[in-house]
């Protein structure tokens, strides 16, 4: 992964802050420099399960030698390591941390276990929005659109407040 990739990052149980900053203490390293993060905003879920926490999110812009399925790997590794059990998870529910792989330079893939760009990358203001922050000239490689195009219908359908940069960060 010589190009720069981006990941969303997440987190609506417990101390929110302190997952982030530990979902980017664990990104850190293992083949992984973070390049940037955005803001963190608050926002309501969006999906099934309305009836949770507010959700912590911001994008962080990483690079490193790692492919696709191997940085996503990392991913699900750090979430496991911060006590995330997507097995006895609900689908859409609560969780102290989701890390997921939105971008990663100009590449369209579809593998089983992911899809590039995140198949949800451009139906999510609170994705779009510390995305954009970080690059606002960024395209769509599916169709080469700008990503700044969709935010303005999301921003009114979903409510998203930045909150700050995380302490340290």
């Amino acid at each position: 992964m010589n190009e720069a990739a981006f990941l969303g990052l997440g987190s609506n149980l417990g101390d929110r802050d302190q997952q982030l900053r530990d979902a980017l203490d664990g990104l850190a390293g293992h083949g992984i420099t973070v390049l940037a993060a955005s803001s963190v905003y608050e926002t309501a879920p969006v999906g099934p399960v309305r009836d949770q926490p507010p959700f912590l999110n911001m994008v962080v812009r990483v690079q490193g030698a790692l492919s696709p399925l191997e940085l996503l790997r990392r991913c699900l590794e750090v979430e496991r390591q911060l006590g995330r059990s997507r097995e006895r998870a609900v689908a859409k529910g609560p969780r102290i941390i989701d890390i997921d792989l939105l971008l990663m330079g100009q590449r369209v893939e579809r593998h089983p276990e992911l899809e590039l760009p995140h198949p949800e990358l451009t139906r999510r203001a609170f994705v779009l929005h510390p995305l954009l922050e970080l690059d606002p000239e960024l395209v769509d490689p599916r169709d080469g659109q700008p990503l700044r195009k969709g935010l303005t219908p999301l921003l009114a359908m979903q409510l998203i407040t930045r909150v700050g940069r995380l302490e340290g960060r």
